[in-house]
């Protein structure tokens, strides 16, 4: 049967923000950070105007595309997500794709994926682009088609349906003994707030300037991400010994995933508590406690960071970057930061 109807790809009207974060949560590629909040707060930080882009086929939403404009003398740029910020993951999100058979499902897909395109080239005529997309972006070959340049990336996610017995048994022994081996006594892990935000988010500035590496992340950006998200949480994880701060994680939550989005450097303290091991161990306890499915450790593009993060015996996942632009405008990728 052949599809009669065409998508229509427009920048969301109010109607239409008003059930963004519904059609955000039925999303398999959906995130904490498609939300409406996050997108306004991701532009304010990023000096960026946001495009929402959403496409019906009739009354039947198909897809979601938030696109972020950038302009720097004169020369525009398109970003999702806005460079800078170290937001993971964003790009399209797509809806009701799931009942389809594979022919009607890629032809639907290609067919608002060209809206978007169309509406971009029309509307912003960029000199350059960047994408990153959700794990759960199964299909680059629209981008590909579409003059992008298409790289694989990876991150490592544990899952988290297991059971808390057989999740620590499928560990590395150096992780297991020290997780079980650390006496509770001493040392304490808690969900803190902003101050306990404000203390990962400087030690991990610390940590990058350190090495001369530019860590341009702007403390408000997190606190106002924490404050306004609708139905996500940032939770600041944080490890003190004698009620001192050692180190802590950033987990972002949203549906059945936590994220390990910044955090778990290494600590100048002189303790002896295996402390990454045990903050990592406590957001994946709450996440079974909690039912969900998915700890994701946010990058496995890091030859040195991997075989830390390899000890939890996660399982390897695919997203993309997708970059657009002529050879000359690709200096203009120095504004685009990995979250790797």
């Amino acid at each position: 049967m052949v599809e009669q109807m065409s998508i229509d790809v427009h920048v969301a009207t109010d109607d239409d923000l008003e059930k963004w974060n519904d059609y955000v949560a039925q999303s398999p590629q959906g995130t904490l950070c498609h939300e409406l909040e996050a997108l306004r707060v991701q532009a304010e930080h990023a000096d960026a105007t946001v495009h929402p882009l959403i496409g019906f086929k009739g009354q039947e939403p198909v897809g979601l595309f938030p696109v972020f404009e950038i302009r720097k003398q004169f020369v525009t740029t398109a970003f999702s997500p806005p460079p800078h910020l170290r937001v993971p993951y964003l790009g399209p999100a797509f809806l009701n794709m799931g009942k389809l058979k594979q022919r009607k499902r890629e032809r639907r897909r290609q067919r608002f994926m060209d809206g978007c395109f169309e509406w971009i080239e029309s509307a912003l005529n960029p000199k350059y682009g960047h994408i990153r997309t959700a794990t759960a972006f199964e299909d680059s070959r629209p981008f590909k088609w579409n003059a992008y340049d298409v790289t694989p990336e990876y991150t490592y996610a544990v899952d988290l349906t297991v059971g808390k017995e057989d999740l620590l048994m499928s560990f590395s022994s150096d992780a297991r003994s020290n997780i079980r081996n650390t006496d509770d006594d001493a040392y304490e892990v808690t969900v803190g707030g902003p101050k306990e935000l404000r203390l990962i988010h400087e030690q991990v500035k610390h940590r990058y300037e350190s090495q001369d590496i530019s860590f341009g992340v702007p403390v408000e950006f997190i606190l106002e991400l924490a404050d306004r998200t609708e139905n996500g949480h940032v939770r600041p994880y944080t490890l003190r010994v004698d009620g001192e701060f050692i180190g802590g994680i950033l987990a972002l939550e949203y549906d059945g995933t936590t994220g390990r989005w910044m955090g778990g450097v290494r600590t100048d303290a002189d303790v002896d508590v295996p402390t990454n091991d045990l903050l990592d161990w406590a957001i994946m306890s709450d996440g079974l406690e909690n039912g969900l499915e998915t700890y994701d450790l946010v990058g496995a593009d890091t030859r040195r960071i991997n075989r830390y993060k390899a000890k939890f015996n996660p399982e390897l996942e695919t997203y993309y970057s997708l970059e657009y632009g002529s050879w000359g405008m690709r200096t203009v990728a120095s504004l685009y930061d990995s979250v790797k």
